[in-house]
């Protein structure tokens, strides 16, 4: 009878020779590279798949964002038309009424469109007289010969323009100095007498 315990068994029964645990470093090693390899894929392709997400929430945001302008966009546009005509209203007040409270009032609710649009990232463009025609911003409609401002400079504004943020919105409807040559005669297309300049 075997007076052997079983783990006396066992450990007589492992082999412990060079060879064998060469081998089994061997075996050992290639699967650690091989589990570390495989590691390093799925690594690599979860940076992959985040990156991607990422991507594709910044997409997502901007192209939200970018509907959201065009909606507001539309949406200025309009509110701009009435602004014209609260610019209309008063430039067109007769001076008698001039000093009536209602008339004032008025002129408050301009204001507070005014406001309304700044805060909305709306401003006008400068086309002051003077100030240096930009065909990125004006839109001329009318040459005026013999003024005393220079050839090609801004003579009246005959509709405000606007910016919003950094983009033209609308460009200023003006009316540009022209060298006498250059100008239409009266009463033809392109000179003062199709608008009144402001």
């Amino acid at each position: 009878m075997d007076r052997r315990t079983r783990a006396q068994q066992r450990a007589e029964e492992i082999d412990i020779s060079p060879a064998k645990l060469l081998a089994d470093i061997e075996r050992l090693t290639a699967e650690r590279d091989a589990a570390t390899r495989e590691k390093d894929e799925f690594l690599a392709a979860l940076q992959r798949e985040r990156a991607e997400f990422v991507n594709f929430r910044r997409r997502t945001a901007e192209e939200r964002q970018a509907m959201l302008g065009l909606a507001a966009e539309g949406l200025i546009s309009k509110v701009l038309a009435l602004a014209d005509d609260f610019d209309r209203a008063i430039e067109a007040r007769p001076a008698t009424i001039a000093d009536e409270p209602w008339v004032e009032g008025i002129a408050a609710i301009d204001r507070k469109l005014r406001q309304l649009l700044e805060s909305e990232g709306v401003s006008a463009i400068d086309a002051a007289p003077g100030t240096r025609f930009d065909p990125r911003e004006h839109e001329a409609v009318a040459s005026v010969p013999g003024t005393e401002h220079a050839d090609g400079a801004i003579v009246g504004e005959l509709r405000r323009g606007y910016r919003l943020r950094d983009r033209v919105l609308r460009p200023a409807l003006v009316a540009v100095a022209a060298s006498g040559d250059s100008a239409s005669r009266p009463g033809e297309p392109g000179t003062t007498n199709d608008h009144p300049i402001h």
